[in-house]
């Protein structure tokens, strides 16, 4: 539920109210009790975020040796398979004649 800011241009008075989005504007001021409360226009509050999944960091490996980067959730390939294979030995050179 949001809080809502009300002015009374009647007495000046400025005050929050906690209420449903449901809920009727108030009308009345709760300090001079006069009609023509006006609600304003506020910048709001920031979002926040509960519970897990938001940062870069929910969504990195936990376990394992390495971090796979971008959060590709592929295993990362061993280090023998990554590197290129050795030559094979040079074939022996063909009988002179």
């Amino acid at each position: 539920m949001p809080t809502y800011e009300y002015a009374c241009p009647k007495c000046g008075h400025e005050f929050e109210l906690f209420q449903s989005m449901r809920d009727e504007p108030l009308k009345k001021c709760p300090k001079c009790k006069k009609v023509g409360v006006k609600r304003l226009i506020g910048g709001g509050a920031g979002l926040i975020f509960k519970g897990t999944g938001f940062y870069i960091t929910d969504y990195k490996k936990k376990s394992g040796g390495g971090s796979s980067e971008g959060g590709e959730g592929k295993p990362a390939a061993p280090a023998a398979a990554s590197k290129p294979a050795a030559p094979a030995a040079p074939a022996p050179a063909p009988a002179k004649q």
